[in-house]
């Protein structure tokens, strides 16, 4: 089970002083160190030998973790604001004298507070600057069919974007799956049938498939590694699946020192809930398996009976550069991947531009059938 580090015992400490200077750190996309912008000083993040780094990154026992926790053994305190328009809670930003969700952009008037929370085992560190992140969505933006003009040439305050550690479940399982159902094999039968050729009726023959069915019972094994479940229900499910895929071969044990100058975002979406969603993004597989197992040319699935085993699992935090716009009174959001820079979207449309698009079709349209028409 995870274990509190004398480094990493707090999700919510993300100030760090310069050894030379004294100064606030903050880390900078990219790096290996926490650079001091003030007297240039290079202030190493504590590595990790290999043994270490494999222990602080592995699997965990699933099932002893739902035990632990339901003790809160495993659980450390930190610090959180709460935003009241979508229910985000994060930690609060480095010196900032107000908040701004970065999910809705609304303000923050609730204020911080202490929860216990289980304390993330891996992250990976942002590698996309905050510029970069500005830069790929302009050009994002610039590129969208039908979007508002006014939306196009809107400024996007940088201060505005807001770099996330996101909260994520790693989840392994061996899958077992007793199954029913129907394999489909195609046979033909020749037909006889009388068509009119010029005038004529002629007799002609055709194969038609027809589906021999006949019942199947099997059991079926899959594995699973690594399905990633974000635990955040601030974020649209939809849109951050597509931030995929994540290097995860390239995971840093948890440290504070990544945090400096940006937030963590607590889970909303615990373990079990987590690995109920594991068993439905896991499920589409298992009915492949199970189909051609029962092979043939079509399957009808009459019933599935799955167990899991040798569960395991990683709580982890992905970086991601979230900012939120607002156009005609609606809220939209935009994702960057702090890893790869792969922009996702929430968009306005123009609905005077493709009004003006479909009456132009249509003009043109006209103009077409009238130039037949009179050319005939």
């Amino acid at each position: 089970m995870p274990t509190e580090r004398a480094n990493a015992n707090q999700v919510d400490a993300t100030r760090f002083s310069c050894a030379e200077c004294g100064a606030t750190l903050r880390f900078q996309p990219g790096a290996e160190a926490l650079v001091c912008d003030h007297c240039g000083h290079v202030n190493p993040i504590e590595e990790f030998d290999d043994p270490a780094i494999e222990e602080a990154v592995r699997e965990h026992d699933y099932e002893k973790a739902i035990e632990a926790l339901r003790e809160e053994s495993t659980s450390i305190d930190a610090t959180f604001y709460k935003c009241d328009a979508c229910g985000a809670e994060a930690t609060p930003p480095p010196e900032a004298m107000s908040i701004q969700c970065p999910y809705c952009g609304a303000n923050i008037v609730d204020a911080a507070r202490k929860k216990r929370v289980i304390e993330p085992q891996a992250l990976l560190p942002f590698r996309v600057t905050r510029a970069d992140a500005t830069q790929a969505f302009r050009t994002w933006i610039q590129k969208l069919w039908f979007a508002p003009t006014a939306l196009k040439k809107a400024p996007l305050d940088q201060d505005k974007l807001h770099g996330m550690y996101v909260p994520y479940w790693t989840l392994d399982t061996d899958a077992a799956t007793q199954y029913s159902g129907l394999r489909g094999d195609y046979y033909y039968v020749t037909q006889t049938y009388t068509t009119m050729v010029n005038g004529k009726p002629q007799v002609r023959t055709r194969q038609v498939r027809h589906t021999r069915w006949s019942p199947r019972a099997g059991n079926v094994q899959n594995q699973f590694d690594d399905v990633l479940v974000i635990a955040s229900d601030g974020l649209p499910r939809d849109m951050a699946r597509k931030l995929e895929p994540w290097d995860l071969a390239e995971f840093k044990p948890f440290a504070t020192s990544y945090l400096s100058g940006f937030q963590a975002e607590r889970y909303r979406i615990g373990l079990e809930d987590g690995f109920g969603i594991c068993r439905e993004l896991v499920r589409p597989v298992i009915r492949s398996t199970v189909m051609s197992d029962i092979g043939g040319d079509v399957q009808r699935i009459t019933s599935m009976d799955t167990s899991y085993a040798n569960i395991a699992f990683r709580h982890v935090l992905m970086p991601i550069w979230v900012s939120a716009y607002q156009h005609k009174g609606k809220v939209f959001r935009f994702l960057v991947n702090g890893r790869t820079g792969e922009v996702q979207s929430e968009r306005p449309w123009s609905a005077w531009k493709i009004a003006s698009l479909i009456i132009g079709i249509v003009v043109a349209a006209g103009a077409i059938a009238a130039t037949i028409y009179f050319l005939k």
